[in-house]
């Protein structure tokens, strides 16, 4: 089973539910991707708006 990523909020997700937004549009079509461990120090998380930790689609 391939990840979907959530189109609002990037987060790679195996389930029918965005962990974040809690919503249930995604796209099966990404193309790579990040892991931020500490979203709270992350200098890259900060650029790209991402508070949350997890695994996240580059581009969608």
């Amino acid at each position: 089973m391939t990840k979907k990523a959530c189109k609002k909020c990037k987060i790679l997700v195996d389930g029918s539910t965005c962990p974040i937004c809690k919503g249930n549009q995604f796209v099966d079509n990404w193309k790579g991707r990040i892991y931020i461990v500490n979203a709270e120090n992350s200098e890259i998380a900060k650029k790209i708006g991402i508070k949350v930790k997890g695994e996240y689609a580059i581009k969608i």
